[in-house]
């Protein structure tokens, strides 16, 4: 039988920070599946950085959400009905057909899942982790002995990047929005220190906390932090750029860190990366971060908000860097 569904639709393109009337919630029928297809009820959706980008209609690396289209993002859910034998009804799965309650998808975009972590899916066994794996091991080129600086500390990608350095034996800065998020990354998840950029000075508390330097530059902030961390680096330094949360809400192109020229004077490496283009190194994160994970060596924090009706305040909120950890919607 079809399936009575809520889905949220954009209603309009954000100028600056998005607002609640960017969004509409719609009401659709989700019909039977096709030979191939699966239907899943999703119990969680998340919400991530990248989606600001793709509400503009500008060209990037994924395509623009449309108006009056459904969005989508990665989602955890139980297939409800099936015409797929190898994922039969009862399977969980992680799939992009978020932002709705239920999701008709071809059985080739789901992955079956231990329904025990399912949110882990959306998070530290996701999209963040492989981000955080792949940006600090492959794009930073992690090396014996290296300090590493991670900007949005707290976040779901910044938080599992200081883990595995901590874990591979590095020493790790991380930079945090006020007291509370400062100490949550020294004392649950192990940093070496903590900068509040809320206080200030960056690139003074940087040097206190690394007075010989910073090798990796894990960064998700860009902006006021890329600067102060090219201050810091040492010479043939490497910064792994994978976001610029800073700027996401901007309304014009805001300007670059001032101090470029020391990319050629430190002979800096500053290479950015797009986590789809690294699929092949799936299995070694999920073996390394998986055993991690299981062995509860790898510190877990969710921020979940209740109901598909709050999606839109649940991702304003991680625009504003209300969260601690993966921001979730469960359904």
């Amino acid at each position: 039988m079809p399936y009575s569904s809520r889905e949220f639709h954009l209603a309009s393109r954000p100028s600056g920070e998005p607002v609640p009337e960017n969004f509409r919630l719609v009401e659709v029928e989700v019909p039977d599946p096709r030979p191939g297809e699966i239907v899943v009820r999703n119990t969680f959706m998340s919400v991530d950085p990248y989606m600001r980008g793709r509400m503009n209609d500008v060209k990037s690396y994924v395509p623009p959400f449309q108006i009056d289209a459904p969005l989508d993002g990665g989602a955890v859910g139980e297939v409800v009905a099936s015409e797929a034998p190898e994922l039969p009804v009862g399977t969980h799965v992680v799939h992009q057909a978020g932002w709705r309650e239920y999701a008709r998808l071809d059985a080739r975009h789901a992955r079956a899942i231990d329904p025990s972590l399912q949110t882990a899916y959306l998070g530290v066994l996701g999209m963040p982790g492989l981000t955080a794996y792949v940006g600090l091991l492959d794009i930073g080129a992690l090396r014996a002995g290296d300090v590493v600086f991670v900007s949005g500390a707290a976040g779901a990608v910044g938080s599992l990047v200081g883990q595995i350095a901590k874990l591979r034996g590095h020493t790790v800065i991380g930079s945090a929005g006020g007291p509370e998020k400062c100490a949550h990354i020294v004392d649950d998840l192990g940093f070496d220190a903590a900068i509040d950029y809320r206080e200030g000075d960056l690139v003074g508390q940087l040097r206190t906390a690394a007075p010989k330097g910073v090798d990796v530059y894990f960064d998700n902030v860009g902006g006021d932090h890329l600067e102060a961390a090219m201050f810091v680096m040492r010479t043939f330094g490497r910064v792994a750029l994978c976001g610029a949360i800073s700027g996401y809400n901007a309304t014009s192109l805001p300007p670059g860190p001032r101090n470029m020229f020391m990319a050629v004077s430190k002979r800096l490496t500053l290479r950015g990366f797009i986590v789809t283009d690294h699929a092949d190194r799936r299995e070694a994160f999920e073996e390394e971060v998986g055993g991690w994970v299981r062995n509860g060596d790898i510190v877990v924090r969710e921020t979940v908000v209740e109901g598909i009706a709050q999606a839109p305040h649940a991702f304003i909120a991680l625009l504003r860097g209300a969260n601690t950890g993966k921001m979730l919607v469960e359904l």
